[in-house]
């Protein structure tokens, strides 16, 4: 699936409670969870993320900070209770601090139980104090290795040291860490260990994921994937791993690393599809709705958004919010199609992370 769906609002054909109601799609799944990429504009440019040039969004195609607002608040009024900010790197957005401030009214009204950050740590060391004040209390930052030379290498612009001293200082704020590292054959297959017992002196957890065919990039992907099972057996004839029940509402699936007494998630988009309890949807900082990672249907939310008609008319625009939104939902896929691409063939989609939103 494709195109591209104009969402074309209608009248209200529902009773006046029913725009409150919940987002449920075809299968049944109540879409609670909401992640949202602010920007597709990162500080680094990792391998398997981007191509190290990269053509950037026009700015009048970017929603604008209170844009982002309307919509997330669009959502959290049908019922979304997680909000994941996302990028590229969310946080070399200007004045990001302002939207977290704004989304945290929901979470001290009740509306929303968690307003989380996905992030590659550059930005922590300024950013950590003031998230936590605005109401974050979980943030997930990107790291794949410990080795200063090759994060050198996997970023192309990064310095390992500033992502530390990001970790500090987020630890230091109060916030709660998870590490989250791609797997990548031949580059950082050696170094789980030593994450692990990383994670384990700093009270981090660790999900590992596979890379994901996504946008093209330098390389070939088939030389660097490497499958999550294999790499969990590995694991256990060192470490005692005993499954979890813990759940955080993404696609990880977690053990108990008794070690450490850490958490070990492993997000397996390939050799395990995690898509039958999906309860998410991905908005991009251009108001694009995609309904699965690994699909290219999608609904034009921006359309809506500035439709000169609801212009002085914010009831009117909730209205057509509203429908926008159940249209939308009522196409999302059972499951992604995600296969790792034969040697020499294009990703699965043309799309890079950074432009969803991780």
């Amino acid at each position: 699936m494709s195109a591209l769906h104009p969402i074309r609002p209608q009248s209200p054909s529902k009773s006046p409670n029913q725009s409150q109601s919940q987002l449920v799609d075809p299968f049944g799944r109540h879409v609670d969870y909401l992640r949202v990429s602010v920007t597709d504009r990162c500080d680094f440019r990792c391998v398997y993320c981007m191509a190290e040039t990269m053509t950037f969004l026009p700015k009048r195609e970017v929603l604008s900070l209170e844009e982002l607002d309307r919509l997330c608040s669009a959502f959290i009024a049908r019922g979304v209770r997680k909000l994941r900010i996302t990028g590229g790197e969310p946080l070399v957005r200007k004045n990001i601090l302002w939207l977290f401030q704004r989304l945290g009214r929901h979470l001290e009204a009740g509306a929303l139980d968690d307003l989380t950050l996905t992030t590659n740590g550059s930005q922590l060391t300024h950013y950590a104090p003031q998230l936590y004040a605005a109401g974050v209390r979980r943030v997930n930052v990107s790291l794949d290795t410990l080795d200063r030379a090759k994060f050198a290498a996997i970023t192309r612009r990064g310095r390992l040291e500033q992502v530390l001293d990001g970790l500090k200082a987020a630890k230091k704020a109060g916030l709660e860490i998870k590490i989250n590292a791609v797997a990548l054959r031949g580059i950082n297959d050696q170094e789980f260990d030593e994450m692990i017992r990383f994670c384990g002196i700093h009270g981090f957890d660790l999900t590992l994921i596979e890379t994901m065919p996504l946008g093209e990039i330098e390389e070939d992907r088939t030389d660097r994937y490497l499958p999550l099972s294999a790499v969990r057996a590995d694991l256990e004839s060192r470490w005692t791993l005993t499954d979890s029940a813990y759940r955080t509402g993404g696609p990880a699936r977690y053990m108990i690393i008794k070690e450490t007494g850490r958490k070990l998630g492993f997000i397996t988009p390939l050799t395990h599809n995690f898509c039958e309890g999906c309860n998410r949807v991905r908005l991009t900082c251009t108001g694009l709705l995609y309904l699965c990672l690994g699909q290219d249907d999608k609904a034009d939310l921006r359309r809506v958004l500035r439709d000169k008609t609801y212009a002085n008319d914010p009831r009117a625009l909730d209205a057509a919010l509203d429908l926008a939104l159940d249209e939308a939902i009522s196409r999302k896929p059972k499951g992604h199609d995600f296969v790792i691409e034969r040697k020499g063939e294009g990703p699965a989609l043309s799309r890079h992370m950074s432009v969803t939103g991780g």
